[in-house]
């Protein structure tokens, strides 16, 4: 399965979001063709009701540990309850890597 794939699965069992969006960024970066390695993810979830945007991190966060371990290397996050969303929440595109 892709990491890809685990990152949906996971974050759709643990946080039931109302919205989802798993992006590979992995060509953004200088790793090899077809890693999956950097990630971004939109997620709007009633989970995120009354948390900070550390508490959001730290749940996305302790949900994918085992991808991180696997390899996982970077995890860009936007995080928004589903009211947030709901008010046409906006997400900025991510800069290419200059490394």
């Amino acid at each position: 399965m892709s990491v890809k794939q685990q990152i949906i699965d996971t974050l759709t069992e643990v946080l039931s979001p109302v919205h989802l969006e798993v992006i590979n960024e992995s060509d953004n970066h200088h790793v090899p063709p077809n890693s999956e390695t950097h990630f971004k993810v939109i997620v709007a979830s009633a989970a995120f009701e009354g948390k900070r945007l550390i508490g959001r991190h730290r749940a996305v966060n302790e949900a994918l540990q085992p991808q991180f371990d696997a390899g996982l290397h970077a995890l860009s996050m936007h995080t928004f309850t589903p009211d947030e969303w709901e008010q046409e929440a906006e997400v900025p595109d991510s800069p290419k890597c200059r490394g």
